[in-house]
């Protein structure tokens, strides 16, 4: 992927690893965002599918791990997990690019948009949903706004053990917390939880459902991305093979057990390429809608 140094750490980037800087200051656009008219925004369209205020509040009391069954195979601690010293600018990139992507997003929908925050981590760290260690693997925190990744996760889980490398399956996942983090702007993460509290024998397909409308979230910035010029021809087949790699099915086969559906939670490696490439296909979010018929 094609990118380009920052000067300055956005405001909403610290690197707490070991020997990391631990920063927030300058850079990028960030703040809550409205903007004038139009539509384009998945909130609209769920709305009239579910009824109510579904951009209220999150209220929630965990952290909303995307890819939190990657990591209960703890990954080792890393500094660099496999990455240039660059690492935190390349971070501070992908943060500022696919947040200002959703602040225009949200702003043409005259939708107020509060920004999150990515820390990069080595050792268990406190956040707004507890500690956050490599076992849990990347997440985003709804309580505090924050993405949490600990860079070992990319080279001794995603690159070594489902060998899905390259700078682009790096950004998928930072993608995908982005999407977790819309959905929680937008409310659709309590929606999903009160649906959970009403329907438990749905609880995991309410998950799912989530999971693969973070992917597709994913997909629609990195066509924004393309659109651009930043990727090239190997970009899309590492964040697919990214989005392989943390389905379901993979997941309980690379663990030695047998595939089984009714324990998913994220969906499978075919669900979780296929919404990926829905967004990136279409750019548009009205076709992440992964709730109809439900």
């Amino acid at each position: 992927m094609r990118w380009q140094k920052s000067e300055q750490a956005d405001r909403n980037f610290r690197d707490a690893r070991t020997g990391g800087q631990a920063r927030r200051s300058g850079g990028g656009r960030g703040g809550a965002a409205v903007g004038a008219g139009g539509l384009g925004i998945i909130g609209l369209i769920l709305a009239l599918l579910f009824g109510g205020n579904i951009f209220g509040g999150a209220g929630a009391t965990a952290s909303g791990s995307a890819l939190d069954s990657v990591g209960g195979a703890a990954a080792p601690a890393s500094t660099s997990g496999g990455l240039a010293d660059n690492s935190a600018e390349w971070f501070n990139f992908l943060l500022v690019d696919v947040q200002d992507f959703w602040v225009d997003k949200f702003a043409e929908s005259n939708i107020r948009y509060e920004t999150a925050t990515l820390t990069l981590f080595d050792t268990p760290i406190r956040t707004g949903c507890g500690s956050a260690q490599a076992a849990i693997g990347p997440h985003y925190c709804p309580l505090d706004k924050g993405i949490y990744l600990e860079t070992g996760f990319f080279d001794a889980i995603l690159a070594r053990r489902f060998g899905a490398s390259g700078d682009f399956a790096q950004a998928y996942v930072v993608a995908h917390e982005f999407g977790h983090h819309v959905q929680n702007e937008l409310g659709i993460s309590t929606w999903v939880r009160q649906q959970q509290q009403q329907f438990p024998n749905q609880r995991n397909e309410y998950s799912i459902r989530l999971e693969l409308q973070a992917d597709c979230l994913a997909g629609v910035w990195a066509a924004y991305a393309e659109q651009r010029g930043l990727l090239d021809r190997t970009d899309i087949p590492e964040a697919l093979e990214a989005a392989a790699a943390v389905g379901d099915d993979r997941i309980q086969q690379s663990s030695g057990q047998r595939v089984d559906p009714h324990g998913w939670t994220h969906g499978s490696s075919a669900q979780r390429q296929e919404w990926f490439e829905r967004g990136l296909t279409t750019f548009d979010t009205e076709s992440c809608d992964t709730f109809v018929g439900i």
